[in-house]
């Protein structure tokens, strides 16, 4: 019983953590600067909106979709600079296609910039998990060896191997630690020449 009161006291959590807005909030909402913020923060219109439709119908109260929407329009330009799309690349967060046509150019090339930057970053954070995976590998072989195993050549084999694999990989992460360190220059010439366009 307990179990079950739990679960359900999680589910219901996790409801209210998906609602946009609480009762309260839609009962004062101002859509206009609602609808500025859900730009700025460059939500999926559709969906954001049909999420505060659903919060506040529970509340018995209607969302206003004119004023929010001219508000979003006033907030998008916010989230379409060059540098905030660097900004949401570089984060790895998705990105909806939500910026007009005269922003989107200069967003995207922030956004592709930082996705790569993101990328490399994952590359070396997933060869470094590996090496720690292999140098605890080692360390039980180690104990192995030390406990007196009846199969110490297979052991001793493996554990040769793992440092090979880890050498390896540990010259591999300097190549991409480089490739690292150019990107993180191609960033700064980017923020660089994108800031006149913020001002």
């Amino acid at each position: 019983m307990k179990f079950y009161s739990a679960l359900v006291l999680f589910a219901c959590l996790v409801l209210a953590s998906c609602q946009s807005m609480s009762k309260e909030e839609c009962a004062v909402a101002d859509w206009r600067v609602i609808g500025e913020q859900d730009g700025a923060a460059g939500y999926n219109p559709q969906d954001r909106f049909a999420r505060h439709v659903k919060a506040c119908a529970k509340a018995g109260i209607a969302a206003n979709q004119t004023v929010w929407y001219q508000g979003y329009q006033q907030g998008l330009p916010r989230y379409c600079t060059p540098l905030n799309g660097l900004s949401v690349g570089s984060q790895g967060k998705s990105y909806g296609n939500v910026c007009p046509a005269n922003l989107e150019a200069g967003f995207r090339e922030g956004y592709d910039l930082g996705r790569v930057y993101h990328g490399k970053k994952r590359e070396i954070n997933s060869l470094e998990s590996r090496i720690r995976s292999l140098e605890q590998s080692i360390r039980n072989d180690e104990k192995l060896l030390a406990a007196g195993t009846n199969d110490r050549r297979t052991v001793e084999r493996r554990i040769d191997n793992n440092h090979r694999d880890i050498r390896d990989m540990e010259r591999d992460i300097g190549r991409q630690q480089a490739e690292l360190r150019r990107i993180e220059e191609d960033m700064q010439d980017f923020r660089y020449r994108a800031a006149p366009l913020t001002q």
